[in-house]
């Protein structure tokens, strides 16, 4: 009965929103009650089908996970249909929930993945007004041409391509007009309803969410912030020559309107559109995650970010070279050292599978109890190869269908870790997440030469760390020559990797069994 009322009272504030749009006052979208009254009916529904569909089945049996998996699939759906009705904030939150692959349970991932695509799109009367009231002038007073057909649309924004009066080329970002004043609403109406799920729930950990949106969004919406964050990790990343970063133009932009130089190429996880373009593909897998593991163990400064629209690839004529262009600055962590020193050492213990200090580690980073679940979480990778060694073998499609399965059975304790370790840690997993689908898609996932980069990196992280605390000359000194010894190692075991796979390693060996038999 409750139900239907509350479905009812969506369909009146629905029906009232869509008479006053066709009337033109307002859109239906702008009707606080519409977008309040979907949430709680969703959120109802959703809770409704958790509590009812699976009270009856014995738990652990084969028909309890068959109906806990279309319940999960069910309630998907509907916060998908919920994102694309409401927007600009619940998109953003779906997109976050989407990318959590190896986190959440797969029919949850697999469904809302598609709220990338299925972004919402400002009309020309719209961009016209934001440029208006940020720059001033109309678009044709500051453009040759632009382009009404964006070249993409995200939850917080559009881009288009355009020409200034001077003939520079750029990419103009217009956030959504109504973005700004809905989504601090949005964050609380979602914090209200996730308490009360959690009420109903006590094992639903994920009031994160709301805090992690509360944080980040703010900082997302202002784009004089994006272009700083920008112009940063150009400077930062300077000596990666095939990392191009696009230019801002700051003249021409303010908190809703960025323009940036313009730049093109294939999404870097179309494995096609390299192969088409004679661009290797493990030599882009490899820079991507040398940049990542920079940004993370080096720097402390990280684009949280790394959806394929956002990571292109494209060859240099000139050069022959293949660079990646790295877009959408909006979303960045800040890294503290000790929570980057212990993430560092953390990563060189899972890939000695040094138990002890992957224990260690994992529980100062508030994994408690549960470091093997947390060590899971991190590498993607089963508890066996975990001990076993990360870097010892690539990731089976046996593995990956037993992470994923994982994802849904020990989903409250997943929701509870996720839920104690520090925050910096929420979006780094995001990241992570993303990145290993890049790998998976260009089917570079868990390559040795990966593990090396980081390898290097958290080397050098922890030596410039030590060094700074260090106050002795010959203590200096001695961490230095330990860095060089251990950088040089892992050249020396990278060199064998390569002649080990190269023709002239074959020969080598070959020659050297030849000796080996005639002696």
């Amino acid at each position: 009965m409750a139900r239907r009322a509350l479905k009812l009272a969506s369909l009146v504030a629905a029906t009232s929103g869509i008479y006053l749009y066709g009337k033109k006052f307002l859109d239906p979208n702008d009707f606080g009650a519409v977008r309040v009254g979907r949430a709680i009916v969703t959120t109802a529904v959703i809770t409704y089908d958790y509590l009812t569909s699976l009270r009856s089945v014995p738990y652990g049996s084969e028909e309890y996970d068959f109906l806990k998996s279309q319940v999960h699939l069910r309630s998907a759906e509907r916060l998908r249909e919920l994102c694309c009705a409401n927007r600009g904030t619940f998109i953003k939150v779906g997109q976050h929930l989407g990318a959590l692959d190896y986190l959440l349970p797969e029919e949850y991932t697999r469904t809302l993945k598609v709220l990338h695509s299925q972004a919402p799109q400002s009309t020309r009367q719209e961009i016209e007004q934001v440029i208006r009231e940020d720059l001033g002038k109309e678009i044709k007073e500051l453009f040759v041409s632009f382009e009404d057909t964006p070249l993409g649309a995200a939850s917080l924004a559009q881009v288009h391509k355009a020409v200034l009066q001077d003939g520079r080329t750029v990419a103009v970002k217009i956030q959504h007009p109504k973005v700004q004043a809905q989504s601090s609403k949005d964050i609380l109406l979602m914090e209200v309803l996730l308490l009360i799920v959690k009420q109903i729930f006590p094992d639903f950990e994920f009031m994160w969410l709301g805090e992690e949106a509360k944080k980040n969004l703010p900082l997302e919406l202002d784009f004089l912030n994006e272009g700083r964050n920008s112009e940063k990790v150009a400077h930062m990343l300077k000596d990666f020559d095939f990392l191009k970063v696009p230019r801002i133009y700051w003249e021409l932009s303010t908190k809703r309107v960025l323009l940036m130089e313009f730049m093109e190429g294939g999404q870097v996880n179309d494995r096609a559109y390299m192969e088409r373009n004679g661009i290797n593909v493990n030599e882009i897998s490899r820079n991507l995650g040398k940049l990542y593991s920079e940004m993370i163990f080096v720097n402390g400064f990280v684009h949280c970010d790394p959806h394929p629209g956002n990571v292109l690839v494209k060859k240099c004529p000139a050069s022959g070279k293949a660079h990646i262009i790295l877009l959408d600055h909006g979303l960045y962590q800040v890294l503290s050292e000790p929570f980057r020193m212990d993430y560092c050492r953390l990563w060189q213990a899972l890939i000695k599978a040094d138990m002890k200090r992957v224990q260690k580690y994992s529980q100062r980073l508030g994994a408690g109890d549960l470091y093997p679940l947390f060590a899971c979480m991190l590498t993607a990778r089963s508890w066996e190869s975990v001990n076993r060694g990360i870097d010892r073998s690539p990731v089976s499609a046996s593995e990956d269908v037993e992470i994923r399965s994982n994802a849904a059975a020990y989903l409250p304790q997943i929701t509870q870790l996720l839920n104690n370790v520090p925050r910096q840690m929420l979006l780094l997993l995001k990241t992570n997440d993303l990145l290993r689908g890049i790998e998976s898609a260009l089917h570079t996932r868990a390559s040795a030469s990966s593990f090396l980069n980081m390898s290097r990196c958290c080397i050098r992280a922890v030596s410039t760390y030590q060094r700074s605390k260090s106050h002795s000359l010959y203590r200096r000194a001695q961490i230095s020559v330990t860095e060089a010894l251990s950088l040089w190692q892992i050249n020396l075991y990278e060199l064998f990797l390569w002649l080990k796979g190269s023709q002239l390693g074959n020969w080598v060996i070959a020659l050297l069994s030849r000796m080996h038999h005639s002696t």
